[in-house]
């Protein structure tokens, strides 16, 4: 998980694109003026305008837009591959934006590495040559720089191909050989412009699990561009949204999709599987069990408030669930005893399970038991919610909508 040290920050950040950058299309851009009415009067392109984000320590921030909304000139600004026209750009507390030469070459090689859209590979380069020839320009000898190869090549499932040719492997195959070649001088930072939109969908899939999975081990901080908010939505620890050079919204995943900040957002998560990515601790709520002990007539009278509560035990693990009908029927028998009242088929979630793994779940009617990795009970889903949730993000966006025209 990411920890709260800020590694990069873009502040205030405009870049202009034209021969007078910090004429009269800053002046307008610094007033609000939308970037096609600045081309209008200027003649001038608004890459950036006002942009400001961090990126903490150890997290997946996904920068997602269309074409044209910024997303991969904000990453060009982090490396300097861009200079801004006003503002600041500050990696690890290093104002990247004032480097320039050698000092500007030794900070990119050692700070961050880069995975691009197109594989960038040397054709005439085996695979852990290619991996190693950052660690070649930086004079690191063979023997070491083979060994960190490899190691990256472990880490993306490629060691067996160290001695093949580009052109003997997938494409897929050949973006881990450029994600193993970022990851081979052991950088702070990866930057990731469009990195999988070259590849098939099934691919594309297969290596954003991949990246998360390598993710888990080696804990880098990864600056990742995406005009797909599915994948955005899927791999990233926050996303920033961006529209014609400005920041929309910046949230976590849930956040973005369930309160959308606009109804350009909303209009983008409408189409997005919302089961597949709210978890379940963003919609649970206290469980207010009852303890396994409590007098019968207690456990009555707690149920004259609602129709149903979970029974936990002295370590508060849950060991079942208790309505009011059963209590009743187990009273008419004439045996007033709470275990023989309680039972024990009630669905149990973990608080990162998605909605979609809870929806067959929710079918049966019962409130889901959240539970903790000791069994722990830590809240409650009542079935519907799981159906209301998943129905509420239309309901967001059909509201915008009617913003708009009234």
């Amino acid at each position: 998980m990411p920890d709260n040290e800020e590694i990069i920050r873009l502040e205030e950040v405009f870049k202009i694109f034209g021969p007078q950058p910090r004429g009269r299309a800053f002046d307008l851009a610094k007033a609000g003026v939308h970037k096609n009415e600045v081309q209008k009067q200027s003649g001038h392109v608004v890459g950036l305008s006002d942009v400001s984000f961090s990126v903490k320590k150890g997290e997946i921030f996904v920068v997602m837009g269309l074409s044209g909304s910024g997303k991969s000139t904000a990453i060009r600004t982090v490396n300097k591959l861009h200079d801004v026209t006003s503002g600041q750009v500050l990696v690890d507390g290093v104002d990247v934006q004032q480097l320039e030469g050698k000092e500007l070459q030794a900070f990119r090689r050692e700070k961050m590495g880069m995975v691009f859209q197109h594989f960038a590979l040397f054709p005439h380069r085996n695979v852990i040559d290619n991996v190693s020839y950052g660690l070649k320009v930086q004079k690191v000898n063979r023997s070491e720089r083979d060994a960190a190869a490899m190691r990256a090549l472990q880490l993306v499932g490629l060691q067996p191909y160290a001695d093949n040719v580009p052109s003997q492997l997938s494409g897929g195959m050949q973006q881990r050989v450029g994600l193993a070649r970022a990851l081979a001088s052991d950088p702070d930072i990866l930057l990731m412009d469009e990195a999988f939109s070259a590849l098939d969908p099934l691919i594309r899939r297969q290596m954003q699990d991949e990246l998360m999975a390598i993710q888990s081990e080696v804990h880098k901080t990864i600056l990742f561009i995406t005009h797909d908010l599915n994948e955005a939505l899927r791999i990233g620890d926050r996303v920033c949204i961006m529209k014609d050079g400005v920041v929309v919204q910046i949230g976590t995943p849930e956040e973005i999709l369930t309160q959308p900040a606009t109804g350009y957002v909303a209009e983008f998560v409408q189409d997005v599987d919302q089961g597949r990515v709210i978890k379940v601790e963003e919609v649970m709520v206290p469980a207010e069990p009852i303890h396994i002990e409590t007098a019968f007539d207690q456990a009555l009278a707690a149920l004259n408030e609602s129709a149903e509560r979970l029974v936990v035990d002295d370590s508060g693990k849950c060991v079942g669930l208790l309505t009011r009908s059963d209590l009743e029927r187990v009273a008419k028998q004439g045996t007033q005893s709470l275990q023989s009242a309680v039972r024990t088929d009630v669905p149990v979630a973990d608080p990162s399970q998605t909605l979609n793994e809870l929806y067959a779940e929710a079918g049966r009617g019962l409130p889901i038991a959240c539970c903790d990795e000791n069994g722990l009970l830590i809240g409650r889903i009542d079935p519907t919610a799981v159906l209301e949730e998943l129905g509420r993000v239309e309901a967001l966006s059909d509201a915008f909508e009617r913003e708009v025209y009234m």
